[in-house]
């Protein structure tokens, strides 16, 4: 059906980037080239040319059930056409036992969806990869044992995926969970709004760095600066988990009851304090109460948040500020394993 295969890929921890490996892979036992292309923010869309006979693919994590932004902005980006086009976005995949877990969407899938259509393009192919998650600000990483069988199942089906769409099938497995995504959406609208700055201020390195530079190094989205002698994380971090994971000195933290106190203030006391004492709620005003709850905690919690984590930063310079920080992290805890996809699945097969 194809003579090209472009498939532009987002990752953080190799997920995306094994999924992609595997759609090229089948593509050339077919006799198809395929191309895998990294998205980044040196890299330009309409550098790239998109021939008639070729099938455009866009593989990625979801982020805050949405894509990331990189991802949004690159879409935006990207040249008009007709071509073909699927999309595969990997989710928090886990295990219970026995059972495969899925992850969420939200509009991971329906809004570069959109965008490409606008654009002209032909979807051909939504599909959801429940690959294993790597969040391990919220959770430890994954049982070796574990992320393999979900690899393996993940494998499978992508694979199946791969071969409908090359032989020109509609594949649109992404709609099943349409209604649970549509409910959701609020949450994917926030984290671009507010959620994905918030986060991107929850990196810290603590006194086991060395100024290795590796984090800074490796960014996929070159987010990480170095201020007082330690990385610092800009408002573009994608909290992609890139850093977290690959870190030799496992040095990069969250600190928990920093965050959670930062955020508590932030998101409930401050624009319920904001409300009670400068605003007048009057019953014609109280339906509107949740909508200015919401603008307040915006307009107000991005200064919170951004001065709190300079803050946090200035205070990492002096050891007992440190420990005292880095000892509220449980990520700093010897059985918080990390996470990175496994290599045998990040090479084309």
């Amino acid at each position: 059906m194809y003579g090209n295969l472009n498939i532009y890929y987002f990752t953080g921890t190799g997920n995306a980037l094994a999924a992609a490996n595997w759609i090229a892979g089948e593509a050339e036992n077919r006799g198809v080239t395929a191309s895998v292309i990294q998205i980044a923010p040196s890299l330009k869309a309409f550098d790239f040319s998109v021939g008639p006979d070729t099938l455009v693919g866009f593989c990625y994590p979801t982020h805050g059930f949405n894509a990331p932004p990189v991802v949004i902005d690159f879409l935006l980006k990207f040249p008009n056409g007709n071509n073909p086009v699927f999309l595969l976005n990997t989710r928090a995949g886990m295990k219970l036992s026995k059972l495969f877990t899925p992850g969420l969407s939200g509009l991971a899938q329906l809004f570069p969806a959109i965008i490409l259509l606008l654009k002209g393009y032909k979807i051909k192919g939504l599909q959801p990869m429940d690959l294993p998650s790597n969040w391990i600000s919220i959770h430890p990483g994954l049982r070796q044992k574990v992320v393999d069988s979900i690899f393996y199942r993940c494998e499978k089906i992508t694979k199946r995926f791969a071969a409908k769409i090359l032989d020109g099938k509609n594949v649109f497995k992404g709609l099943v969970s349409l209604p649970i995504d549509l409910l959701i959406s609020p949450i994917s609208v926030a984290y671009i709004l507010l959620g994905r700055f918030a986060l991107a201020k929850t990196f810290i390195a603590d006194s086991h760095c060395n100024n290795c530079l590796l984090c800074e190094k490796e960014c996929p989205v070159k987010a990480i600066v170095i201020k007082n002698e330690r990385p610092f994380w800009t408002h573009k971090c994608e909290s992609c988990m890139h850093c977290m994971n690959r870190c030799p000195q496992r040095a990069i933290q969250t600190p928990h009851l920093f965050v959670a106190i930062i955020w508590w203030l932030v998101f409930l006391v401050l624009p319920f304090f904001i409300l009670k004492e400068l605003f007048q709620i009057t019953p014609e005003s109280a339906q509107y109460y949740n909508l200015i709850f919401d603008i307040v905690t915006i307009v107000t919690g991005f200064p919170v948040i951004f001065f709190s984590y300079r803050i946090l930063h200035f205070l990492l310079k002096f050891r007992f500020f440190s420990a005292l920080i880095s000892y509220t992290s449980l990520i700093r805890l010897k059985f918080w394993r990390r996470y990175f996809a496994p290599k045998m699945y990040l090479r084309k097969n």
